[in-house]
C-alpha cells in the first residue's frame, strides 16, 4: 500500500499575505463575493498562494488535491455567497463554540445572509477555482469541498427563518426546493468542467444525538424523527443527482473546528442509523480524534454496504503536537474488525483551517502532522488484512 490511504479533509493553514486580505473581508459587508474587484491585489495574491499550496501537496505526495480552501473565508458560507440571490452582511454575533476553559467562544460575525432573489448555482466561482486547480494538479485527483445541502437548508429555514410572505420564498418547502435546485445547477456546471469528486461538509448531525448536551433534544424540539428524515432526504436528493451525473460524492461530518475549538458533542452510535446507514454517500469522513464521538461500534451499520468507504479521523488537526500513535493503531485495528481494511482510510478529524484564522499550530507543525499520518497509513496498510 501507499500513502494514498492517508487523506486530507480539505483545508490547510493560510499564508500571512493571504490572511491580510481575508481579515479585511471579515470586517466588511460592503463588498461582493468573490471580492476581487473590491480589494486590489487580492486575486493575484490568492492565485499565487493556491499555486504554492497545490505544489506543496504534490511534493508531499498527496493523491487527492484541493486548493487548501485558500479561495474561501469560511468552510461553508463562501459556497452560499456564490449563489445568485444571496447577500451577506455582518451580524450582531458569530457562532458559539466551546472554549479551551469550558466557557463559550464566539466566531467571526460576517455570517448574516439575506435572500434577495431566486437562488441559482449556475456560473459559480467554485467551478472557476476547480478549473485552475485541475490545470496545476499534474494529473492528480482533485476534489472540491462544498457546504452540505441539508445543513444549508437548516440554517436558512430553522435558524434564520428566511421564508414568509415578505420573503422571496413564501414557505419553508419553497426555500428547500430552491436550495436543492441551486445545488443541482452547480453540480451540472462542475461535472461539465471535468469534476469527478465533490465532498459535502456539514456539522448538524449531532443535533439529533440524544447524548449531545447541545442537541435539539436539550432544547425540547419536537418532531425530531421527521426532521432527521427530512435532513437525510435533502442530502440524498443532491447526492443521488450527483451520482446520476457520474460524480463520486463524499461527505465530512464535523463537530466544529474553529481556532482549535469545537462546537458539538454527541456519539455516532446515537445517530448511526439515520446519518450513516441511510445517507447515500460513497465515502464518509468521520471524526474520532477524542472521546466525544463514542466508540467505533457505530460503524456496524456500514459493515454490509460494500461500496461505502470510511475515512477515520483519528488524528487531530487542532493540536500542535504529533498524535498518540499507539491509540491510532489500536483504533485502526478495531475498525478493521468491522469494516474491511480496503474500505478504510485515515485522516485528521478535520481540516487545519476551516475558517481563515486556522487552528493553533504553525505551517511546519501542520506538515509534520500530515507526514505522521502518511507514515501511519503506510505502516498499517502494508500489513496483510485479516478480514
Amino acid at each position: 500500500m501507499t500513502v494514498d490511504k492517508f487523506q486530507l479533509v480539505g483545508s490547510l493553514l493560510r499564508t500571512p499575505e493571504l490572511l491580510e486580505y481575508k481579515n479585511e473581508i471579515e470586517h466588511r459587508d460592503d463588498i461582493k463575493y468573490p471580492f476581487y474587484s473590491d480589494l486590489p491585489g487580492y486575486k493575484e495574491t490568492e492565485s499565487k498562494a493556491i499555486s504554492k499550496i497545490i505544489q506543496s501537496q504534490i511534493e508531499h505526495n498527496l493523491s487527492v488535491i484541493t486548493d487548501g480552501e485558500y479561495s474561501k473565508s469560511m468552510w461553508h458560507l463562501d459556497f452560499l455567497w456564490g449563489f445568485k440571490g444571496i447577500e451577506r452582511y455582518i451580524a450582531d454575533h458569530g457562532y458559539t463554540f466551546k472554549d479551551h476553559d469550558g466557557g463559550t467562544f464566539e466566531t467571526r460575525k460576517d455570517i448574516g445572509i439575506k435572500i434577495t432573489g431566486p437562488l441559482s448555482g449556475k456560473n459559480h466561482h467554485f467551478v472557476d477555482i476547480f478549473k485552475e486547480i485541475k490545470k496545476q494538479a499534474q494529473g492528480r485527483t482533485v476534489k472540491t469541498t462544498v457546504w452540505g445541502a441539508a445543513h444549508a437548508v437548516t440554517e436558512l429555514t430553522v435558524f434564520d427563518g428566511l421564508f414568509g410572505e415578505d420573503q422571496v420564498y413564501k414557505t419553508k418547502d419553497e426555500l428547500k426546493e430552491g436550495v436543492i435546485k441551486a445545488y443541482k445547477e452547480f453540480l451540472d456546471d462542475y461535472k461539465a468542467a471535468g469534476g469527478e469528486i465533490v465532498q459535502f461538509d456539514d456539522c448538524l448531525w449531532e443535533l439529533f444525538a440524544d447524548d449531545n448536551e447541545s442537541s435539539f433534544f436539550a432544547d425540547g424540539t419536537k418532531g425530531l424523527e421527521d426532521l432527521a428524515d427530512e435532513f437525510v432526504a435533502i442530502n440524498n436528493a443532491v447526492v443521488d443527482y450527483g451520482h446520476e451525473l457520474g460524480l463520486k460524492v463524499w461527505t465530512h461530518n464535523c463537530r466544529g473546528n474553529y481556532e482549535s475549538r469545537h462546537a458539538a458533542g454527541g456519539s455516532y452510535k446515537a445517530i448511526a442509523e439515520k446519518f450513516l446507514r441511510d445517507q447515500h454517500y460513497d465515502r464518509f469522513f468521520l471524526e474520532w480524534d477524542d472521546d466525544r464521538a463514542g466508540d467505533l461500534s457505530a460503524l456496524e451499520v456500514l459493515r454490509n454496504k460494500p461500496n461505502v468507504e470510511v475515512v477515520l479521523g483519528l488524528l487531530s488537526s487542532k493540536t500542535n503536537t504529533l498524535d498518540d500513535e499507539k491509540r491510532v493503531y489500536r483504533l485502526l485495528d478495531k475498525a478493521s474488525q468491522i469494516i474491511p481494511k480496503d474500505r478504510l482510510f485515515i485522516s485528521h478529524q478535520c481540516g487545519f483551517a476551516s475558517c481563515d484564522s486556522g487552528n493553533e499550530l504553525t505551517i511546519s507543525q501542520q506538515w509534520a502532522k500530515i507526514t505522521q499520518g502518511q507514515e501511519i497509513a503506510k505502516n498499517f496498510w502494508s500489513t496483510v488484512a485479516t478480514n
